[in-house]
């Protein structure tokens, strides 16, 4: 059942550690702290799910920048960034790449293979990996990883199978909330002053 930032009254303060984003359950941000490995879908996460077409066929998609500072700051502490979409795009790709990311995986129908690929290169377990997707074809990953995550405007399947709801709605923040909160949990959040996109 997914979980927003607000806590109930009724319990205890201590069981919630206070972040940017809401109150957050000691349990969840346990998850959180063990994460190594930050699995995201392209559009819908890192995008708003609109692509834009030009007359010659051309394809644009706009990324937010503190999506990209809140991926440099997890690559500079030293957790791994993988993107997989079922899409195939060069923008993508060079967005990808400017901010560091070295698990890019496109055109991918079977998006579990890919990250199980990932994790027979990388060595990191189920366990230690955290997976954000905004709809069904992302539930697979979702169910794969040891911490699920949707987006706030996410598919309400998706949301529904998350530990975890953003604040932020997908390509407006989203990536960089869940980037804030991995490295709170794990005492890096000064990481990402010392970050650029």
């Amino acid at each position: 059942m997914a979980t927003h930032c607000n806590s109930p009254h009724s319990h205890a303060a201590k069981e919630y550690v206070s972040t940017w984003y809401g109150d957050i359950h000691q349990a969840l941000m346990a998850k959180f702290a063990n994460i190594k490995l930050l699995v995201c879908d392209v559009d819908g996460v890192f995008s708003d799910g609109r692509i834009y077409l030009g007359n010659s066929g051309e394809e644009l998609k706009a990324f937010h920048t503190r999506d990209g500072l809140g991926v440099k700051a997890l690559i500079t502490a030293g957790i791994q960034v993988a993107v997989i979409t079922g899409r195939e795009s060069a923008i993508v790709e060079n967005r990808m790449r400017a901010l560091g990311v070295q698990h890019i995986f496109q055109g991918q129908h079977n998006k579990q293979q890919a990250l199980e690929s990932i994790w027979q290169a990388t060595g990191i377990t189920s366990d230690a990996t955290a997976s954000v997707g905004d709809d069904l074809p992302d539930l697979p990953l979702l169910q794969a990883s040891g911490l699920a995550l949707s987006v706030f405007d996410g598919h309400p399947q998706v949301q529904q199978q998350a530990d975890y709801v953003t604040q932020q709605r997908g390509g407006f923040g989203a990536v960089r909330e869940l980037a804030d909160i991995i490295l709170l949990s794990q005492g890096l959040l000064h990481q990402v002053q010392e970050s650029s996109t």
